[in-house]
Order: structure tokens, then sequence, then C-alpha cells
């Protein structure tokens, strides 16, 4: 099966560009790379475009014979939505529906679209189920929701068929270390935290010491990066296998603080972690986790790679990587000596 992976360059997409070619399928990449870099595009064709070009989009549907899409593309960062958007709404919304003319016209029904626990809002139940209330409270939450609707009202129409997979935390790297974080304005938690104990950043801000958790500091669920793309392949095979349209949260089910986080970070890398205390961010909840159970039945899938110490060292491993290959010189130079 030939499958479109929109904004394939980017992070998750390109991990699960590589999960799809491992199980046999072949990823066709588009993605602008405003955000993404060609060298995460290793097991298929990239194919340069924005996805508010329909005619780019249905031309690549039709060449490469594509029978199902994943599309990630999009913008991402929850404050820079907050500043500027017009411009998220255009590019989660006007790209999708763009993508889906396209797909109308060529007739590919299969889409696993990456949406997010941000449509939730602020959870008024805590492990969040998918029957949860959305009242997003940021245009980038909005934008994505505004997108659920879309293709529920498409797949009621016959035209489309979809499963909408709502992230929690995505966090860790490849396995096998050819694929990790690699964002321009950093905003993710574990490699900020791995930065600053690299000397690589700033300090890491801490913000918000006085919530009603046990430490005080904000929980959230972090799930790993090639569970992730797991879960979009087994979406693939869910709807192949002739499963109905539906939402699903994309989670472990168990939380850790964010100073959980850096003593792992601290216990892995056996570094200090460098922090400045500051107050809350307007909007962030104290707890955000998910229940995952709805995902784990109707895809067959388990999140096996999501224990904080898994995740902390494989995204050590990634971003440490330059020194990683130092060791193993040195190493490889002692034992030749």
């Amino acid at each position: 099966m030939n499958v479109l992976v929109t904004g394939g360059a980017g992070y998750i997409g390109s991990h699960t560009a590589k999960a799809l070619a491992r199980s046999g399928y072949r990823p066709v990449v588009i993605d602008d790379l405003s955000t993404g870099h060609a060298h995460n595009v290793k097991w298929g064709p990239l194919i340069r475009a924005r996805l508010s070009d329909t005619e780019a989009v249905r031309r690549v549907l039709q060449e490469y014979k594509i029978e199902a899409v994943i599309h990630f593309a999009g913008s991402a960062l929850v404050g820079e939505s907050a500043t500027q958007p017009l411009a998220y709404f255009e590019n989660n919304v006007g790209g999708t529906l763009s993508l889906l003319q396209a797909m109308l016209d060529t007739g590919v029904k299969p889409i696993v679209f990456s949406s997010t626990c941000a449509t939730y809002g602020m959870p008024v139940q805590v492990p969040i189920p998918e029957s949860h209330i959305q009242k997003p409270i940021n245009p980038y939450g909005d934008s994505k929701l505004a997108v659920e609707r879309v293709l529920e009202w498409m797949g009621a129409a016959g035209q489309i068929r979809w499963v909408a997979l709502r992230y929690f935390n995505a966090a860790g790297a490849d396995t096998e270390g050819e694929l990790g974080e690699e964002h321009e304005h950093e905003t993710h938690l574990i490699p900020l935290a791995i930065g600053a104990a690299l000397k690589d950043r700033e300090p890491l801000k801490i913000f918000g010491t006085d919530y009603p958790t046990p430490d005080g500091t904000a929980i959230r669920d972090y799930i790993h990066v090639t569970d992730l793309a797991s879960a979009h392949l087994c979406s693939l095979q869910y709807l192949d296998r002739g499963g109905e349209s539906v939402a699903l949260n994309l989670g472990t089910g168990n939380g850790a603080s964010v100073m959980e986080v850096v003593a792992m970070v601290q216990l892995v890398g056996g570094r200090a972690v460098p922090t400045i205390m500051a107050p809350r961010r307007a909007g962030d909840p104290p707890i955000l986790v998910a229940s995952p159970d709805r995902a784990r039945r109707l895809l067959q899938w388990e999140s096996t790679n999501s224990k904080l110490k898994t995740i902390v060292e494989a995204a050590w491993r990634w971003h440490n990587r330059g020194e990683s290959q130092l060791d193993v010189h040195m190493s490889a130079s002692k034992v030749s000596s």
C-alpha cells in the first residue's frame, strides 16, 4: 500500500514513515520543510509542496497511486497560536481542507489525522476519556477540533473513513538512533531539560510550583514517539479491517510531574539540570493524563516503550549522540592500544 504522509519530515511523521516501511508499506512524504528536515525522509520519496496547493496534492495522490493518508502537517505551538490565531487556522484548517478536497477528487478515503488532547481544554475529569467535553482554550486546540468536525461530517456523508488520534505528550527518540527531536524553537520539557544538563541551552524554566499535585509541579502523560508511530500503523490496519471512524486518545494512563522528569534526566544523564522557578503559564492545567483504553481495545495497540526511564534514555542518546560517538572512539582506541 502506498501511504501519503503529510508532514513526514517532522518529528512524529518521520518516525511513522519508518514504522510504515518496516511493515511493508511505502510512505510517500509531502512536506514544505518549514519545520521538518529533508534528512528525516529515508524510507520513500519526498515531495516538497504546501498542502494549500490542492492541485499539487491531487497530482501526488494520482502519480503515486496513494491508497491512504496519514496527516501530520500543521502548526503545533500552543503559545504561538495565541499570538498568531489566523495563521494557525489558515495552516491547520485551510491546509487540511485542501488535502481533503484532493482526496475527494481522487477517491482516496482512509485518513489518520494527528489531533491533540488540547481539544479538551481544562479537564474536568482525569484520566480524560474521549467522551470528555471538548472546549479548547487556545487557537491550536480549536483548529484541531475544527478539523475533527470536518472529518465527522465528511465521514457521515460517506466521503472518507477516518481515525483522529488525540496525542498527549509525545517524547523520546528512535530506539535505533536514526531520528529524534529537532525543533528550531524547542518547547518540549524533556529536550529542554537535557539541553540544560548538557549546557546546550539556558537553565530549565519550571513554570509553576504551586499546583495541587504531590510536588507542586504540573503532571503530564508522556508517550514514546515510537509508540505513537505504532498507533498510526494500527489505525491504518483498523480502517483496512472495516473499522468505523473514531477519535482515540494516545497516552499511557500514567502521569509524571515536571520535577519527576527533571530527576529522571539527572539520573539517566548523570548530570545536574540547572533550573529556574517561574510563575504558572496561563491556561496550563495541573494534570493531563489520558484514558487510553479505547485505543488499546479498538486498535489492538499497546504503548510498550513509554516508561519514563525508557523515554528519557532514548532522548538522552539522541541529544548527546556527538559525545556518545566520542566515547565509542575513545573506547576503541583503548582496546587497540
